[in-house]
């Protein structure tokens, strides 16, 4: 049955929060800025008062809430795209939504996931794109725009059935990203328990510092015996790899600089070697690649394959494979972010350089043998995260072949006389 989307969920519109009220803690204000391609990044969202929470209710987020973004740009900008949707994590309940966008929450009549794939479909994002007006550099929608999406809705026993095989797919995601996240904490941990707070195992076993180990003066303070000073020029080379676009780099994937992540060491993202343009880098699989712009320096990532990128990224390579778990989180660390930041040049685009700038940066270098150690202990863990998000991209793949089949009844789903598939 056709159905127009207002018969079959409830709306509203987010708010317009005044940032004199943000503050560090408190309820948390989701911005379109906050949203991810498929979800929100929590951890970059400001906040307002609890008690001032309380007025604005019927703003407030629960866990897979549809959000769709009234404002943005067109599709030759798909990262921020108008009309993108996302849906609500459960460390997203009770935030509330801030302006230029709308909640989505079915009323009874539809599948809430179903309604989900549904506004993730070509369908939805055609008729957006169609309906969307604005000036090249910005587009906007209307909610009652959005109310007026017409579609084939199945009944709600097939709605169930496309919802489970999808949310299947997206769980089995959540899940290899949540053993990932957990993984590289218990990385960043280590290598500060041993590296920055000085307590990697000694002889006995047991931790450094507190056990007594002999510190020495150094120029950058205090530091263990038998540990010395280097420059990061000296620990890792500096690729400079230059290629152009062609046939040449079919066996390889390109990552430009926006599928690099912030938050994360491991890349999840890449596109085809066809969409790379002019002033490429070549990398290998373990090269370390860093944003050269002040705006991109928190982008710290190992490459988890051998590819292409633009020349808006360092390339770095470990001078010996057993460093490069450490040298990986010696690099993401934020005094070296810090250090690229105060010595980058420019004023649009701050820009570092490696030569006479980050790669003289000085570092206090462990002994050899503390470092192979701690290689023997996070190594695997990085090619754990490697392979947990290769599995994710296929499993995307096969999600995101399976949507547009299932909502447009390609691929019919067939139920037995109890309603089941």
């Amino acid at each position: 049955m056709r159905s127009r989307l207002e018969d079959i969920a409830n709306f509203q519109k987010g708010f317009a929060f005044k940032s004199k009220d943000f503050i560090q803690s408190g309820v948390r204000i989701v911005k379109v800025t906050n949203l991810t391609d498929e979800s929100i990044d929590l951890s970059s969202c400001v906040h307002i008062d609890e008690n001032l929470a309380k007025s604005y209710g019927q703003y407030s987020l629960q866990y897979e809430d549809i959000i769709i973004t009234t404002v943005g740009s067109w599709p030759t900008n798909p990262a921020s795209v108008v009309g993108k949707v996302v849906k609500v994590p459960k460390d997203g309940n009770n935030s509330l939504l801030n302006q230029n966008a709308v909640r989505v929450r079915n009323n009874g009549k539809a599948n809430q996931k179903y309604l989900y794939y549904l506004l993730r479909s070509e369908a939805f994002k055609e008729y957006i794109i169609g309906t969307a007006q604005g000036s090249a550099n910005q587009a906007s929608i209307t909610q009652k725009d959005i109310k007026n999406f017409t579609y084939e809705i199945p009944q709600i026993k097939i709605q169930d059935s496309i919802a489970y095989i999808l949310s299947t797919l997206d769980e089995k995601i959540e899940v290899n990203n949540q053993i990932n996240k957990t993984l590289e904490a218990m990385a960043q941990a280590l290598f500060k328990h041993w590296f920055i707070d000085f307590e990697f195992p000694n002889e006995d076993g047991e931790p450094y510092k507190s056990s007594g180990g002999e510190m020495v003066e150094s120029e950058l303070g205090m530091i263990p015996k038998g540990w010395g000073l280097s420059i990061l020029n000296k620990i890792v080379d500096f690729v400079k790899a230059s290629t152009k676009p062609g046939e040449h780099l079919k066996d390889r994937k390109y990552i430009p600089i926006d599928a690099m992540p912030m938050k994360s060491v491991t890349i999840n993202d890449y596109k085809s070697y066809e969409e790379a343009k002019s002033s490429l880098l070549l990398f290998e699989k373990f090269d370390i690649l860093i944003g050269a712009m002040r705006v991109y320096f928190h982008r710290v990532n190992l490459a988890p394959f051998k590819g292409v990128t633009r020349t808006t990224t360092f390339v770095l390579r470990s001078k010996r494979k057993d460093d490069i778990a450490y040298n990986l989180f010696l690099l993401n660390l934020n005094e070296t972010i810090d250090y690229a930041e105060k010595i980058s040049k420019g004023t649009t685009m701050p820009y570092a350089i490696w030569e006479n700038g980050l790669g003289e940066l000085m570092i206090v270098h462990p002994q050899e043998s503390i470092r192979r150690e701690f290689g023997k202990a996070v190594f695997p863990m990085l090619e754990r995260m490697i392979y947990l998000a290769e599995e994710n991209t296929k499993l995307q793949e096969i999600r995101d072949t399976l949507l547009p089949k299932l909502m447009s009844g390609e691929i019919r789903v067939l139920l037995d006389q109890e309603g089941e598939i």
